[in-house]
């Protein structure tokens, strides 16, 4: 099964970028099943029902969140609801809404999603990543297994990646905005990137216009994040798993402009 995995798409401007690449793409690469990180696809963060339907209509098969997750609290019943949006495992199930791992049946294999956020420099109070993931492991009823790691230190998710290693088929990062170089099957079978990069416009600060966020850091002061415009790109990696055993046989970085 070939998965193809979509970095953090920015605002309507990212949305739009991904529906005038990914049907063509799917055909091209014969991708089997998307996802996506979306917690960002609303403009202004978070996700909105739109947003999600969007991205679905666009032809992502499933949405995974993050530190943005519950950002919209319009999209709380939607969580709630859809089977093929998955956020944080790290949230507390019963008090947060929606699901940290989403069981898709493809028809073909069930595959399984696992959404998980780190703890450094994000939120350090909610359980510990690598606690969660053995947790959520147990909810998982597919052998292909994949897990959208958000989180913010290279450190913790190359680690997350070799603790995953032959548990699951594939352990991608986000939240970063930037694409990695490390696409790899690590040595018991799991493919692994440590950052898919961004859906958005290429001339920004992770999709944002330049000169708000170089002015922020100069003063310190609160400021509206409005999203950039002009060339974009989408990036992501490409996941080739045998169906049989889950575990991947390659991983391939994707840049489309």
């Amino acid at each position: 099964m070939r998965i193809f995995c979509i970095g953090d798409v920015v605002g309507s401007v990212g949305c739009r970028f991904l529906r005038s690449k990914l049907p063509a793409l799917k055909r091209v690469k014969g991708i089997d099943l998307v996802i996506c990180n979306g917690e960002n696809s609303a403009d202004g963060n978070g996700l909105t029902p739109s947003a999600a339907q969007f991205l679905f209509d666009s032809g992502v098969d499933a949405i995974t969140l993050g530190n943005h997750a519950f950002r919209r609290k319009e999209v709380f019943e939607v969580l709630d609801s859809n089977p093929f949006i998955a956020r944080p495992a790290n949230f507390p199930d019963g008090a947060a809404p929606g699901h940290g791992v989403i069981n898709i049946d493809t028809g073909r294999r069930v595959v399984s999603v696992i959404n998980l956020m780190g703890n450094m420099y994000l939120e350090s109070g909610l359980d510990c990543a690598f606690d969660v993931i053995d947790r959520a492991l147990t909810q998982a009823e597919g052998r292909i297994i994949l897990v959208d790691f958000h989180a913010e230190a290279t450190s913790e998710k190359r680690a997350m990646g070799y603790y995953l290693d032959g548990k699951v088929s594939a352990v991608f990062g986000t939240h970063t905005h930037v694409q990695t170089s490390d696409a790899q099957v690590l040595p018991n079978g799991t493919g692994y990137i440590t950052d898919l990069g961004m859906t958005g416009t290429v001339h920004s600060v992770l999709g944002v216009k330049t000169d708000i966020i170089i002015n922020k850091f100069k003063t310190k002061l609160p400021a509206r994040f409005d999203l950039a415009d002009g060339e974009c790109r989408l990036e992501g990696a490409l996941f080739d798993i045998d169906d049989n055993t889950g575990k991947c046989k390659t991983a391939e970085s994707l840049r489309i402009e």
